[in-house]
């Protein structure tokens, strides 16, 4: 793919945790990034909180874990209550990670670690600058821009919207955002409690006046989420939110103070296709659902983790369109998941039915104690389920690959890692070095304490692997599969 000298490699709108993180990923992969931003500063709010398994997984490739653990409230059970009474609790320690638990950080805090690092790479975000349009010819794109009032016109070899639910890229590639406005109002609030309830629980509340969810940010600290009938002044007050975790909540809980709260209004909607050309699109700009769940802000780093690494490789002649369409293709199902899970959890958690009601309450307290409803439950609450299997650039299941040498934001970058077992023949060490140098720079070579033979992508999914056998054959079928996501 010929790509023109331009202004910037990558144009990013919206300076939220996900396009900070996307800017991070350039800088960090030796792209040329620019970041803008309408607002005059980043968020004082609280709004996204939980951070999961896998994305802190990806932010330790990243080399960006370690300030967001010394930030979080560690989150390690998941309790279900109705009516006062306990239908479920739930350990949330996911196997084989080294992040078994929910990392409660505040999205403030989440920005503000972000914007840390970009400085810390020697970037940072314009803001005050709204996207106008943009315009793509052959090999880059032409983009205007405004700041207060002044006209500026740049060239990049792409650009990704970040830039929210209302988002001005998508508008100008016409993107349908298809789905639909939940009903009911919701309550968001920032409270100071008591310490009755775990500072390592999260709770889920179904009920008949609406669903409820309480995330714990510290001992005293929690996010109430809920929807509610009719609003009572400009943002929910102190009196509104004791109303309702008393109609819901478990009665121990009492709050105390207030720090911040909003109604808000809701969809379940997602685009169908997340770029057209060399524009693309992540986040609430792609994917918008039911808080229940808190995976949207985690959905939308995912995003342009799995973007990012494609970009880089079309920028240095390595990637062809079919590897940037893969973006859309990976992900789309990943999306889809998420909002079929949280509108079905909403619409459970807060049926008016009597008959539901006594149903749910009655089901819950027993499959939550079977052993795979457990298992597939963690799975898809961590996101360490997620798979790229069915993709055009992944020969089987496109599972994760996670291990220490992936580790602390050196030990994977825009090379795909050809992992060896240590027991393979000297021929086929021979033969996989000399593959990986044919390839100019686009494959490491590792050897891992594990048999078989491993291709992995630069964001940690595998895209290839056989346990045993013709090692020959298997180095065959790497060189395919990467040369047709190339220009080689």
């Amino acid at each position: 793919m010929h790509i023109p000298e331009t202004d910037t490699d990558v144009l990013i709108i919206g300076a939220g945790p996900v396009g900070l993180f996307l800017a991070s990923e350039c800088a960090r992969r030796g792209l040329r990034w620019r970041l803008v931003e309408a607002r005059s500063t980043q968020s004082e709010h609280s709004k996204a909180l939980a951070i999961f398994p896998r994305t802190l997984e990806i932010f330790d490739m990243a080399g960006i874990a370690a300030p967001f653990l010394e930030a979080a409230n560690r989150v390690t059970w998941v309790a279900v209550a109705a009516h006062n009474r306990q239908l479920a609790r739930i350990r949330f320690t996911p196997k084989e990670t080294p992040y078994p638990f929910v990392a409660m950080v505040p999205q403030d805090v989440t920005e503000r670690l972000l914007s840390a690092e970009l400085r810390r790479k020697g970037g940072a975000v314009e803001y005050d600058t709204t996207f106008v349009s943009a315009v793509e010819h052959d090999g880059y794109v032409s983009a205007v821009l405004d700041r207060k009032g002044r006209q500026m016109e740049l060239t990049a070899a792409f650009v990704v919207g970040c830039d929210g639910a209302h988002s001005a890229v998508r508008h100008l590639l016409n993107l349908s955002f298809e789905g639909a406005q939940y009903e009911a109002l919701f309550m968001l609030a920032d409270v100071e409690t008591n310490e009755a309830l775990p500072a390592d629980e999260m709770q889920l509340c179904p009920s008949e006046f609406g669903p409820l969810a309480i995330f714990p940010m510290s001992k005293t600290r929690r996010r109430v989420v809920a929807t509610i009938e009719q609003p009572e002044g400009d943002v929910p007050s102190l009196d509104v939110v004791r109303r309702t975790l008393e109609q819901r909540a478990p009665a121990e809980i009492e709050a105390l103070s207030m720090r911040w709260s909003s109604y808000f209004r809701v969809h379940h909607r997602q685009v169908g296709k997340l770029g057209v050309g060399r524009m693309f699109i992540a986040g609430d700009a792609a994917h918008i659902h039911s808080p229940f769940g808190g995976q949207g802000m985690n959905t939308g780093l995912q995003d342009v983790w799995n973007l990012v690494w494609k970009l880089a490789l079309a920028v240095r002649g390595h990637g062809n369109r079919e590897l940037l369409a893969s973006y859309t293709t990976e992900r789309r199902p990943v999306i889809k998941s998420v909002i079929e899970t949280t509108h079905r959890l909403t619409r459970v958690m807060g049926t008016p039915s009597k008959l539901a009601q006594a149903l749910r309450d009655t089901i819950i307290p027993v499959v939550s104690r079977l052993p795979a409803f457990r298992h597939r439950f963690i799975q898809n609450l961590s996101e360490l389920g997620i798979a790229y299997g069915g993709s055009p650039i992944v020969a089987g299941a496109g599972k994760r690959y996670f291990d220490e040498s992936l580790r602390g934001g050196k030990g994977i970058g825009n090379r795909f890692l050809l992992f060896l077992g240590e027991d393979a023949a000297v021929s086929t060490k021979e033969d996989a070095k000399r593959l990986c140098e044919s390839l100019d720079g686009l494959v490491e070579l590792r050897v891992a304490r594990h048999p078989g033979t491993v291709l992995v992508r630069p964001d940690g999914y595998v895209a290839l692997a056989q346990d045993s056998g013709d090692a020959t054959g298997v180095l065959q079928s790497v060189r395919s599969l990467l040369r047709q996501q190339a220009d080689q």
